[in-house]
Parts: C-alpha cells; sequence; structure tokens
C-alpha cells in the first residue's frame, strides 16, 4: 500500500511538474526543500540518523538545484547575491547534519521561506518568462 502512495505521488508530482511555468518549478523546489529541512530536523530532534541524513540530503540537492538555475551572466546583483545565499545555506545543511544542530536548519527555512514569499509575490504576467527575456 505505501509503495502504491509513494508511486501516486510521484506521478502528480511529475504531471505537475510537466504543465509547471518555470516561476512554478522554483515554488515547488522552495516548498520542497523546506519540507525536507522540517521532517530532516523532527528526525535529528527523535535521534533517527538514517531518516535525518536522507531528508537533510534531499534538502541540499535542491538547494544545489537552485543554485545551478541562477544566470549569473544575466542576473547581476540578485544572482550574485541569491548564489551567496545558497552558498551558505549548503554550508549550513551540511553542518546541520554532521553535527546534528538544529539551528542552521531554522535558519536556512527561514532564508528560504522570505525568498519564497518574495518570489510568491511576482505578478503572474511574469510566470512564464524564461531567463534570457528578463535577465535573471
Amino acid at each position: 500500500m505505501r509503495g502504491s502512495l509513494q508511486a501516486y505521488k510521484k506521478v502528480s508530482i511529475d504531471s505537475q511538474l510537466s504543465a509547471a511555468s518555470p516561476h512554478k518549478v522554483i515554488q515547488m523546489l522552495m516548498a520542497g526543500a523546506i519540507e525536507r529541512l522540517i521532517q530532516g530536523k523532527a528526525a535529528m530532534q527523535q535521534g533517527n540518523t538514517a531518516v535525518k541524513g536522507e531528508r537533510l540530503g534531499k534538502a541540499l540537492d535542491i538547494v544545489i538545484s537552485l543554485r545551478s538555475c541562477l544566470s549569473m551572466d544575466d542576473g547581476g546583483d540578485i544572482a550574485n547575491n541569491l548564489d551567496s545565499l545558497y552558498d551558505f545555506m549548503i554550508r549550513q545543511i551540511s553542518q546541520a547534519n554532521q553535527n546534528n544542530e538544529s539551528q542552521p536548519i531554522d535558519d536556512v527555512v527561514d532564508m528560504l521561506r522570505e525568498i519564497k514569499s518574495a518570489w510568491d509575490q511576482i505578478p503572474a504576467e511574469f510566470h512564464n518568462l524564461t531567463a534570457d527575456k528578463v535577465g535573471i
């Protein structure tokens, strides 16, 4: 039963991604990173090392993906600032995992929520533009 539920979730996410605008994909990635970080922190507090490592690893992969999506040539100061923030987040997640510390996770969640909040406020008419059209 659990395998069927996981397969359904994967199909649902895959179909959402295939129909999503570039803007929506970034929103989904940020929400996914936040969710995995919260799950990783909960597993850490419960002493479940395997789940902690798996969830924090997935969050780390998402943040690395967000960082790799930046257009450094076209994004100017915004891209440079986000690059620095993502680099900091990557180090914080790694530190939290290695040292079993929850505060770095909280810090990263707060930063991602702030970035996502700003991203969510982008007007709908810009959601389908790609980086080469808007310079980001």
